[in-house]
């Protein structure tokens, strides 16, 4: 058979994602932080973009003030400036994030309360100990060598070494710092830590310290009657002890630490004013980006090459792309937002236990929106209200059966938390007992479920939750 070339017409169809429609997919799943980062790398990119520093009132008179003398581009840009400013005029102002009335947000980390260093803190211990100088030349290396746990890192000849001083001196100086608050501070290992914690409550020499000394291990393993046995006490004098112990720090220096935190950053506030909902999307710490009237105007100039107009053109192209994308990412958040009020609205009112059932889909249907977009806007985004800062996502979770419809595996998960705690310590629940109460409450949960909720809320197992308590049997 001979080969030929011939030319065929084909009429396909395929989806294909403009630059406009890829930045705004892209924007709509970062969240706050990489958000910021991402329009500050514009402005440095993108001549046509500046940051707006001026108030809302300044803005809107500079707006007007362009309308009134249009600059001289061409259609393609003009009509696309005039949409711009023409949907900005009417976008958000009604939607929170340019409402002048607000009143001002309190910062979430007011909630947290700051620490002092531990080091520091330490030092100043030292800086009043009446110990001769050579012992507190010493300390202070040691403080120096003390990770932020509260635990000294080096060896006694490590430090003798570094302090050019005898072993004698440095033990006397690590008993100095031992002696600081918090207790348990400069110690080797666990052990040491919870026998210097023991001491400060005069419980040294006691059946607290020994079974630290020699059984700490049988603890977690809950072996209280072979701990019993070996002190020739009662079960019960074991269980007392070892409550002591389960209240000491195993990392004392942890209320001390400026390790980070990374405490979520709302994306959107929902504040309850008069029984109805008021949205504000948080552009806090977001660079507010406007377009440069300077560099606009050099579209006036007569003597820019034809390379230099097509540069300023696509810049500015980009630029207005940009400004739009932002405006559509904001909406986008608000119209979810507006969904999920709509959807959990007695959870907003009443608190975590009326959370229902939702899936994406639910929310994609009521906007009309697909679904992949309802995924991007609720990845990596929170949500505060007055029951805390929540997950977009946390909204979202599965329908189990019940006698009066469905609940959430949220609302699930709660009742399971709630059984446990208020089990009684000697005779734990089991998954399959767990299961069975709450089939009497009209939640049909199989034991399996039960297992694999108990397991993501981090409780351990039955035997492990298990605190024997027996009786000290009289002869």
């Amino acid at each position: 058979m001979a080969l030929e070339q011939k030319a065929e017409l084909r009429l396909t169809q395929k989806l294909a994602l403009t630059p406009q429609l890829q930045l705004q997919l892209k924007l709509l799943q970062l969240p706050q932080l990489e958000l910021s980062q991402f329009i500050e790398l514009q402005l440095m990119e993108n001549p046509m973009l500046e940051l707006d520093e001026e108030t809302e009132n300044d803005h809107e008179k500079e707006v007007s003030e362009e309308a009134e003398e249009p600059v001289a581009v061409d259609k393609l840009e003009k009509i696309m400036i005039d949409e711009y400013f023409a949907e900005r005029a009417d976008d958000g102002r009604d939607l929170g994030y340019f409402n002048p009335g607000i009143e001002e947000k309190p910062s979430f980390e007011l909630f947290y309360s700051t620490t002092s260093d531990l080091w520091e803190y330490l030092l100043w211990q030292l800086r009043l100990s009446k110990a001769p100088d050579e012992i507190r030349a010493v300390a202070e290396i040691i403080i120096g060598n003390i990770d932020e746990d509260g635990y000294l890192k080096a060896t006694e000849e490590e430090l003798a070494k570094i302090a050019e001083t005898n072993i004698e001196t440095v033990k006397k100086a690590i008993e100095l710092v031992q002696g600081f608050d918090p207790p348990g501070v400069a110690a080797r290992d666990i052990k040491e830590c919870l026998i210097l914690q023991i001491k400060a409550l005069d419980l040294g020499n006691t059946l607290v310290q020994s079974i630290v000394e020699e059984h700490l291990e049988d603890i977690r393993k809950k072996k209280y009657e072979t701990i019993a046995k070996k002190f020739n006490v009662s079960v019960d004098e074991v269980t007392k002890a070892v409550k002591i112990i389960e209240k000491l720090e195993p990392r004392p220096g942890r209320n001390f630490s400026k390790i980070h935190v990374n405490i979520p950053v709302p994306d959107v506030y929902v504040n309850r004013v008069e029984g109805e909902y008021q949205i504000i999307l948080n552009d806090e710490g977001i660079p507010k980006l406007r377009l440069s009237k300077l560099y606009r105007q050099l579209f006036t100039e007569k003597d820019l090459s034809s390379d230099e107009k097509k540069y300023l053109k696509e810049k500015f192209k980009n630029a207005v792309e940009l400004l739009r994308s932002i405006e559509q990412r904001n909406r986008t958040i608000y119209r979810v937002t507006e969904s999920l009020i709509k959807f959990q609205r007695e959870f907003f009112d009443k608190g975590i236990s009326y959370l229902k059932p939702l899936n994406l889909k639910d929310v994609a249907n009521d906007l009309g929106l697909h679904e992949s977009t309802i995924s991007r806007v609720t990845s990596n985004k929170y949500l505060a209200c007055e029951h805390g800062v929540f997950s977009f996502r946390f909204f979202f979770s599965n329908a189990l059966p019940s006698n009066h419809g469905s609940v959430s595996t949220t609302f699930v998960k709660e009742l399971i938390q709630k059984i446990i705690s208020e089990e009684n310590p000697a005779n734990p629940l089991s998954d399959k007992e767990i299961s069975d109460m709450l089939k009497k409450q009209g939640i049909d949960v199989a034991r399996r479920t039960v297992a694999k909720y108990r397991e993501e809320l981090k409780i351990p197992p039955k035997s492990l939750r298990k605190q024997k308590i027996i009786k000290e049997e009289t002869e």
